[in-house]
């Protein structure tokens, strides 16, 4: 096995295992939503402290159920994720553009010095 499919898999198993352990541990069964999101979290935490406080804002829209709530959060961090893959393989594309054009430019450059070889453009 090279290094780098090594190191994927030891990745992969330590993605396995932090989606896992907490379920197979039992973490968070003494909690009526143990895994409640940090804003839930924390919005129980300030009334339990401060039961007179008022939030500064309100949400622009409230989904129905916390099934909805999930689906659109995964959505938007597909379509970041999205985003982010687009940008990072157009850098590269054009990083690897660059480098086939310099490459292709050297080539040229060699056969014009007075050679009898032909330029293919092949790289």
């Amino acid at each position: 096995m090279k290094r780098n499919t090594k190191i994927n898999a030891l990745l992969l198993v330590l993605v396995a295992a932090l989606a896992v352990l907490p379920l197979a541990l039992g973490l968070g069964d003494d909690k009526e939503e143990p895994f409640a999101g940090a804003d839930a979290q924390a919005e129980t935490a300030i009334t339990e402290l401060e039961p007179d406080y008022e939030p500064w804002f309100s949400p622009l829209y409230e989904p129905p159920s916390g099934e909805i709530e999930s689906a659109l959060f995964a959505l938007q961090a597909a379509l970041g994720a999205g985003v982010l893959a687009y940008y990072f393989g157009l850098r590269r594309g054009r990083r690897q553009g660059e480098q086939r054009a310099a490459r292709a430019q050297q080539a040229g450059e060699r056969t014009d010095s007075g050679t009898d070889e032909p330029a293919t453009g092949r790289i």
